[in-house]
């Protein structure tokens, strides 16, 4: 709980909630538990914020107003990788990030600018218009899903410390080779958690099956 009785207004509740999200998660918050955290009566909150659903949405709008937009000046490859990449880091700073970029989904400014950004880039290299809302979307959800995952593995390496990575490499290998023989083999590989260069390896194979299909179309 804040020992300090400063007014309450909306960026005190937003830190507040953020502070909760750090450390607890999206899941276990509610407008009771920040309240408390406060040290406020919960109906105070709703002079502020509609209700729960409200602060994701104001959260989902700081993490976008943190993902830095690469200047027109760059390729359409280069720009697309760095947005990705930065994207990527912004999320990567907060915990259930992917959740709650995933809850929200109102056109509010900085979504709206991200979405204008990757259309551009699109547009501008001759991407056929139906298909810029498609790969818009899909390097999105590239990243939302890499990052989820990382998280995921993330959170389990802790768990097992320094044991994780022996220990799936273990299970994967152990298995009846002539029922698994591809798993057995790649069992290292499947256990490796060198997240960067894989995010690379992926977000050059979006790009490059972008970049055949707009030749394709050529």
């Amino acid at each position: 709980m804040e020992k300090l009785h400063t007014p309450l207004d909306l960026p005190r509740i937003l830190n507040a909630f953020l502070s909760m999200l750090q450390t607890e998660g999206l899941e276990p918050i509610s407008m009771r538990k920040i309240a408390d955290f406060l040290g406020v009566k919960a109906a105070s909150l709703y002079y502020h914020v509609k209700d729960k659903e409200h602060l994701i949405y104001l959260m989902g709008e700081k993490y976008r107003s943190e993902v830095e937009l690469p200047g027109p000046e760059l390729n359409w490859r280069e720009g697309l990788r760095i947005w990705a990449c930065n994207f990527r880091d912004t999320l990567k700073l907060y915990r259930d990030s992917v959740q709650i970029m995933n809850a929200t989904f109102a056109p509010s400014p900085h979504r709206l600018a991200h979405i204008e950004f990757l259309y551009r880039v699109f547009a501008q290299q001759g991407f056929p218009d139906p298909q810029i809302p498609w790969y818009s979307s899909m390097l999105k959800t590239y990243v939302l899903g890499f990052v989820d995952e990382e998280n995921r593995m993330l959170k389990r390496s802790i768990r097992r410390q320094e044991d994780a990575e022996a220990s799936e490499d273990s299970a994967f290998s152990s298995l009846p080779e002539e029922k698994y023989p591809h798993l057995v083999r790649l069992a290292e590989y499947t256990a490796s958690t060198d997240f960067d260069n894989e995010f690379a390896g992926g977000l050059q194979v979006l790009l490059d099956g972008f970049e055949a299909q707009l030749k394709a179309k050529k």
